[in-house]
This record gives structure tokens, C-alpha cells and sequence, in this order.
């Protein structure tokens, strides 16, 4: 039995109240606790708001401005989906060029290299003076480049650990290049696919939200927290962060989950 159906297995195995206590009730638990000492910290302490404010004036701020934090969802998550889609894209595409060809791994080296250490406060005014910061071309540039250099490296290590004696008994069989890719290479290489996907959907959120910091959409994410801030509206402000969380991770379960359906739908070598 391979590693896979022993884990589905075991996970069967458990009782049902086990898994909801280990993946539900206790983070739950943990959450309320930790909101609720910051409230009496707050309160206590008598902590300006401009340092930390109060969870119950952030969740009054959430009331309030929801319609307007959902909107600011939509126009930082559009940008976000759009960068992490050309990310994923050419990250992906550029790993299997480089599997292929060693002249081509060896030309990517220094220009991936160079690519990951590019500060994004940095990059944002340069690509708004190229394209203009009434347009979201910059912001979207900035969200792909943050998820190519993931994906790339994690579809790369991925398309390398298929085993050169899988290959060559492939060949003895005359598999096709279409049998080989689907019956060795996809099924070794997905996970790690997946696994920079995952570690991307958060950057692309993060990426498209300080890119906007530098001018953006009046109605993203990024520009409503900074606007917020300025006018002392400390609370709308984190009531702004807590929706880029809630993007984030909404990013990250949604990657998650066409992860867990792509496993169950390619085949296993």
C-alpha cells in the first residue's frame, strides 16, 4: 500500500469528535482566548488606540465599514488572482523549459536569483512611472513576479526528482512523450507544484496590497489602510487589515482545495 492510501486511511480511522477538536474547537479556543486578553489588555492598560486599538472598536469598524472593506476585497483580490495566475503560468512553464534544456536552467540562474531579491517597495514606483498609477498593470506585474520565483522553483525540484530508472523504463516500453508526462513525470511532480501555490496565493495577496501603498485603486485594500491610518482612524484601519487576512487566507483554502481535488484526479505512478 502506497504512503498516500495509508495517510487516507489512517485519517478515516480517526474518530470523527478527535479531528474536529485537533482542527476545529481548538484553534477556535485559542482564537477567543487571545481576542479576549487583548480586549482586557487594552482596557486595563488603557492603551491608545493609535499603538494597538481595542478588538471590540475593530469589530465595530467592521460593521460599519463591511461594504466598503468587501469592496476593497474584490478590487486587491482581482489584481492578486490575475499576477498569481501569470505567475503560476510562466513559473511553471519556465521549470519545465528548464528540465529540458540545461543551456536554458543555466540562463535562469542569476536572472531568478536576481528576480527574488527585488524589493517590491522598490519596484512599485518604478513599474507606476512605466505604466501610470491609474491603471492596475504595475500592481499586477508586482503580484506575479512575487509568484513566479515560488512556483519556478518548486515545479523545478519537482520535474527533477523523477527517477532516472523510471525514465528509462519508459523507454524500454516505447512510451509515448504524452505516457511519460502522465504517468511519471505529472504524478511526481504535482505536489511540489502545489506546494509552491500554496506558499505563492499569500504572496500574491501581500504583493498587490503594498503595491498599492504607493498609489493605487482609492478602493483596494493597500490604499484604504494608509488612508485610514492618516486620518487617525487607527481602528478602520486594522478593521481593513483583518479583511486582507480574511483575503489571504481565502487565497490559501482556495489553493488547498483544487490541490486536494487535482490529487485525487491524477493518476498515481
Amino acid at each position: 500500500m502506497s504512503d498516500s492510501a495509508t495517510t487516507r486511511d489512517t485519517r478515516r480511522a480517526l474518530p470523527l469528535p478527535e479531528v474536529r477538536v485537533g482542527t476545529v474547537v481548538a484553534p477556535l479556543v485559542v482564537g477567543v482566548a487571545s481576542l479576549g486578553l487583548w480586549q482586557v489588555a487594552v482596557t486595563g492598560l488603557e492603551i491608545d488606540p493609535y499603538i494597538v486599538p481595542a478588538p471590540s472598536a475593530i469589530w465595530d469598524q467592521l460593521v460599519a465599514a463591511r461594504e466598503s472593506i468587501v469592496s476593497g476585497m474584490v478590487v486587491t483580490g482581482r489584481n492578486a488572482l490575475i499576477g498569481m495566475l501569470l505567475g503560476a503560468v510562466v513559473g511553471i512553464l519556465g521549470a519545465v523549459l528548464a528540465s529540458a534544456s540545461k543551456v536554458a536552467d543555466q540562463m535562469a540562474v542569476p536572472v531568478v536569483a536576481a528576480l527574488s531579491v527585488v524589493p517590491i517597495v522598490a519596484l512599485a514606483p518604478v513599474l507606476y512611472t512605466m505604466f501610470g498609477a491609474a491603471v492596475d498593470t504595475g500592481r499586477i506585474i508586482i503580484a506575479a513576479l512575487a509568484v513566479c520565483i515560488p512556483v519556478y522553483l518548486n515545479t523545478l525540484r519537482g520535474l527533477r526528482q523523477v527517477s532516472s530508472v523510471h525514465r528509462e523504463l519508459m523507454a524500454a516500453y516505447a512510451a509515448t512523450p504524452t505516457q511519460v508526462a502522465r504517468t511519471v513525470t505529472l504524478p511526481t511532480a504535482t505536489p511540489y507544484v502545489f506546494t509552491g501555490l500554496r506558499v505563492a496565493s499569500s504572496l500574491a495577496v501581500i504583493s498587490a496590497l503594498i503595491a498599492e501603498y504607493f498609489g493605487g485603486p482609492v478602493g483596494g485594500l493597500g490604499k484604504s489602510i494608509t488612508t485610514a491610518a492618516s486620518s487617525s482612524n487607527y481602528a478602520l484601519a486594522w478593521a481593513y487589515v483583518v479583511g486582507s487576512i480574511v483575503l489571504g487566507l481565502s487565497f490559501y483554502v482556495a489553493t488547498l482545495l483544487v490541490e486536494l481535488w487535482a490529487s485525487r484526479h491524477t493518476p498515481t505512478s
